[in-house]
């Protein structure tokens, strides 16, 4: 290891890992919702256990779903991750468990204002970043991670894999030089599920030629040390081997070690909840100020009071990379964007259904053409 060099180790899963499965749920009765009532509010949690998975938490919406309704999402939402063979032990037909409630009048009072402002549905504080390390302007080893997860799912579901299960998690080590250059990957981890007459020495090889090699930059390769299935046998995963929870993955949701987090979950939450929209609204206002030759990297934090509309904070960082000072780009900012939970809901679009998406290779950096991943030309 190099003295003057830095690693940092990004780590992503796939849909079929237990906590991103609860995830998906969540964010799937979150779009049935929205899908029928734009300003609804939403604060969904999902666990799953073995056999089991229990919804809870406050929605509060103009139009009204039944439990039946939310179960319905429930299993569908397993199908479509793929927990639909009896040997995974945990499938679609597992017992599902309501138990929702309509949002505390309190919290309502002082997220919707009379004069149709929108109050942040909590206190705390957010991050975004952006970095010129690649195309997407997002740091090089969470996007190579979300890479390998997302590829997984791709070899399990088009066949070329067909041995592989919904559960899996990716690793990537990656090596900067003294001048914040990607120099090389020292490691890799793939820990991923399979059928049971899939032998290790099948997996590794399969796993390195159809995932890896495929997917990352051979010249990056070179001395790489590969950790597949570390452990051994991999056959039993997803809730029937480790119970999952919503709000379990936030750094894989983000971006990895790159950038700090302010501990709030996105899954399950409507935009009036700052958590999600404040920290989508950031990755965009981050990303302009890469795309727009601003800095190499930004960070932005911004903080709520709940109930009120207006920010209580909002700095940044450029980490020495500014093309003009923190206060000049931060000047830009405060006269382009507007931070108000309402006026970042109107301006990304996110009182329609679109979140479910977001559990397969994060938020940010992903190809699905996201509002907060778009560049605003007349931003300077």
């Amino acid at each position: 290891m190099h003295t003057n060099n830095k690693i940092l180790t990004s780590e992503s899963v796939t849909i079929g890992h237990p906590d991103k499965l609860c995830d998906f749920i969540a964010d799937s009765i979150l779009d049935a919702v929205l899908a029928k009532d734009g300003s609804a509010h939403v604060a969904c949690e999902v666990t799953a256990a073995y056999n089991r998975v229990n919804v809870f938490g406050e929605i509060s919406s103009r139009v009204k779903l039944g439990d039946r309704d939310y179960e319905a999402i429930v299993r569908k939402a397993i199908r479509d991750v793929g927990y639909v063979r009896d040997e995974y032990v945990f499938t679609d037909k597992c017992e599902v468990n309501v138990n929702l409630k309509e949002q505390s009048p309190e919290i309502n009072d002082g997220v919707s204002h009379a004069d149709g402002e929108i109050g942040a549905g909590d206190q705390g504080f957010m991050f975004g970043y952006a970095s010129r390390e690649t195309e997407k302007l997002m740091p090089f080893g969470i996007d190579a991670a979300h890479a390998l997860s997302k590829k997984l799912t791709v070899l399990r579901r088009n066949g070329d894999l067909a041995y592989l299960r919904p559960d899996g998690k990716t690793q990537v080590t990656v090596e900067y030089d003294a001048k914040g250059n990607v120099k090389s990957i020292p490691a890799i981890v793939v820990s991923a599920q399979t059928d049971d007459d899939v032998t290790i020495e099948q997996l590794r090889e399969d796993l390195l030629g159809k995932l890896v090699f495929t997917t990352l930059d051979p010249d990056l390769l070179k001395q790489t040390r590969y950790y597949v299935n570390p452990a051994g046998k991999f056959t039993i995963g997803g809730p029937a081997a480790d119970s999952g929870l919503t709000g379990r993955k936030i750094m894989v949701d983000t971006y990895g070690p790159y950038s700090h987090h302010g501990g709030g979950a996105f899954s399950g939450k409507d935009p009036t909840k700052v958590d999600r929209s404040a920290a989508y609204m950031l990755r965009r206002i981050a990303k302009n100020i890469v795309h727009h030759g601003l800095a190499d990297k930004a960070e932005l934090q911004v903080s709520y009071s709940i109930g009120h509309a207006e920010p209580v904070s909002l700095c940044i960082d450029t980490f020495g990379t500014g093309k003009a000072s923190d206060e000049e780009i931060l000047g830009k900012v405060r006269k382009f964007y507007s931070l108000k939970p309402r006026d970042i809901i109107s301006f990304l679009e996110l009182d329609r259904p679109q979140f479910a998406a977001t559990n397969d290779g994060g938020a940010f950096g992903n190809d699905f053409n996201a509002a907060w991943e778009k560049i605003d030309e007349d931003f300077i």
